[in-house]
């Protein structure tokens, strides 16, 4: 697992060692994602830039960037593929020769005999770029489920990439201006959905996706071509023809199989074990199908609605695990300034805090992790699912017996109405003739359009007619029911843009490689054979998931309430974070910037504050936009400097660098 940049320029008069130092910039950037070598290469056309975390082949033959067998490709990896022996001996009797026990290897030799074809190949999770010396085309692609991020940007005289922001706004000169729309989508969702970024003019490549860029003979660039090379099996019209027992014994073997292919390193390995369904799951099968005693870790809270430790605990001891925890009392002031810098874009999941705090912890025994991730997606386990089911069965009474169950609703207590969300029931109730997509958002937005009315402030004024929800349309258009349309938008989206992207930068931010058997490709288009009746039978979430798992783990965790990987934020606006919030949220700055109006922000701290209203979600994804303005958009830095919390400059200034 690695950290990778680069850029193709045009023809220009620049030095060897100029463009050098720029790539030596990017690595600067991202030595956290690799810490154990690092490299540059350019032909003064390409550049490609590497910071190297070693998990296999740990000798320098594994050093990137990396030639071809040719020398004609050269190429900069940040992943773990693997079935890369089985390709390599595939590759061995066409000829090739290695020097190196490395996939990354196995991958730019891929490219030299099958082209864009080897990334169908791929198992496993990446995010990569090829220069291509012959055709003189640079290749840009990522994994399938998106597990590893690559973003880059385009300007006047280069072609930019890097696996993190941070390693793209290295370069000189690059404009750092906030994109009003995308900011709308990440008040929607609480993440920048793909192909936007929070940064006008830079982009995410999509999961799934490889982007052809050409340097032309008169020395300019050619317009990018995205191409997409793999799509999992849609949900309409699935069939399947054995038996609920069958299909337990086949789950069960499919979860061995990508757990044993993750258990492949040349170095110390573990898991998270939250004491989720998961999580638990996984340790059980890594317990079974490994070697040696598993080394599991887990974070929890002194606050009991958030602590799941207990039930981590139970599958450590039933499974005789190397077992780790740390109740977390943290400084959320303190901690915010690293998420933030981490991230680099506004990001409103809370479960980026805890994420951080176990891949830490981790890293001080294991280079690799294992997680749950990816389970709720394959199986059908969030409570929003579930939501789904019982309004489509809701949409079949009487428009007057929907009314009169709403009004009953109505005169819940208010302390019932706030736990329950009665309000947003009682709306998608009254809503049965609007788009999925709306009826969906009710449980998953952070500011619906009505809170964007109340609270938009000048700057975002213009945005309130779009409908960042708009989005998620086109997957229940696909599918054949509200729980199926809402499963293929979050693996679509909140999958890729939301929970990978938290998992990879926290465990990254600390040189962690995280793995995912749920997310194994083979595995989950497995998954999607399976019915929604099957699934989520009766109407339970995770129904097959858990009665496969039986076995393996106590039922007083398969069949608990669904908890959540969370922290106390709401907490925490009434104490910690109190006078932080409100200083930061009703700042000059803030104020100033327009986004909000002051009252409508004062209100929500008012109300929560005062326990009359719970708005935490909504405080948070303030919180966590104005910090990120403050850090990447105010900051008076010059160009290509950056000062990550309590650190000096990183790699130097980059502003002596001549201009291209």
């Amino acid at each position: 697992m690695c950290g990778v940049g680069g850029f193709l320029v045009v023809r220009t008069a620049a030095t060897r060692k100029e463009l050098e130092a720029r790539l030596w910039g990017m690595v600067a950037r991202l030595r956290h994602r690799g810490p154990d070598d690092e490299g540059v290469w350019t032909d003064c056309r390409a550049g490609l830039a590497h910071a190297r975390l070693s998990i296999i082949d740990l000798s320098p033959a594994g050093h990137q960037p990396m030639a071809s067998a040719d020398g004609s490709a050269w190429i900069t990896y940040n992943g773990e593929v693997y079935n890369f022996a089985e390709i390599r001996q595939e590759l061995e009797a066409l000829g090739y020769r290695f020097r190196s026990r490395s996939d990354s290897e196995v991958i730019v030799n891929g490219w030299q005999a099958w082209g864009p074809k080897i990334f169908s190949r791929l198992r496993g999770m990446f995010a990569l770029a090829i220069w291509d010396r012959r055709s003189q085309r640079l290749i840009l692609a990522r994994d399938r489920l998106g597990k590893k991020p690559l973003y880059y940007a385009a300007t006047a005289t280069a072609f930019l990439f890097g696996s993190e922001i941070k390693a793209v706004l290295a370069w000189p000169g690059l404009s750092r201006t906030a994109d009003l729309s995308a900011i709308d989508s990440y008040l929607t969702f609480g993440y920048v959905p793909a192909p936007q970024t929070a940064f006008d003019g830079i982009r995410k490549l999509p999961a799934a996706h490889y982007l052809v860029l050409e340097a032309l003979p008169d020395g300019s660039l050619g317009g990018p071509e995205l191409v997409r090379y793999w799509r999992l099996p849609g949900p309409r019209g699935v069939r399947h023809h054995r038996s609920v027992a069958e299909l337990r014994r086949e789950l069960v073997a499919q979860l061995e199989e990508a757990v044993r292919l993750r258990l492949i390193s040349d170095v110390p390995l573990g898991a998270f074990l939250s004491g989720g369904v998961d999580s638990s799951a996984v340790v059980a099968t890594m317990a079974r199908v490994g070697g040696g005693r598993t080394k599991t870790f887990s974070i929890g809270f002194s606050t009991a609605e958030y602590d799941e430790t207990r039930y981590a605990r139970m599958v450590a001891e039933r499974y005789a695990t190397d077992h780790e925890e740390l109740v977390v009392e943290p400084d959320a002031v303190a901690i915010l300034p690293q998420l933030i810098w981490h991230y680099g874009e506004p990001f409103a999941d809370p479960s980026a805090i805890p994420t951080y705090y176990v891949s830490e912890m981790a890293r001080r025994k294991v280079t690799v992790a294992l997680n749950g991730d990816g389970g709720d997606e394959c199986f059908l386990g969030y409570s929003r699912y579930k939501a789904m089911h019982y309004l489509s069965r809701l949409d079949g009474m009487p428009r007057w017996s929907r009314a009169g169950l709403g009004r009953s609703l109505a005169l819940a207590p208010p302390a019932l109405q706030r736990r329950y969300k009665i309000p947003r029931i009682r709306a998608l109730l009254q809503a049965p003739d609007q788009p999925p997509s709306r009826r969906y958002g009710f449980t998953i937005v952070y500011f619906t359009d009505t809170d964007k009315a109340a609270g938009y402030g000048d700057a975002m004024q213009t945005h309130l007619a779009g409908a960042a929800l708009d989005l998620l349309e086109p997957y229940f258009a696909e599918a054949d029911s509200l729980v199926s349309g809402a499963n293929w938008a979050d693996i679509h989206t909140y999958l890729p843009d939301d929970l990978m992207v938290k998992i990879d930068v926290a465990s990254m931010a600390h040189g962690l490689e995280a793995r995912s058997p749920f997310l194994d490709h083979v595995f989950m288009e497995w998954a999607a054979e399976l019915p929604e009746q099957l699934k989520m039978a009766h109407g339970r979430t995770k129904a097959l998931f858990k009665s496969a798992m039986e076995p393996y783990l106590p039922n007083e965790l398969l069949y608990r309430p669904k908890m959540g990987f969370g922290c106390p934020v709401d907490h925490w606006f009434r104490s910690e974070l109190k006078e932080f919030a409100h200083e930061t949220l009703l700042s000059q700055s803030a104020r100033e910037r327009g986004l909000f109006r002051p009252a409508y922000v004062r209100r929500l701290l008012e109300e929560h504050c005062a326990f009359t209203q719970d708005h935490h979600t909504r405080l948070w994804a303030l919180l966590m936009l104005e910090l990120w303005f403050q850090m990447w958009i105010d900051a008076p830095t010059e160009p290509g400097v950056f000062h990550p919390p309590g650190a000096t400059e990183i790699g130097g200034s980059m502003g002596s660098v001549a201009q291209l």
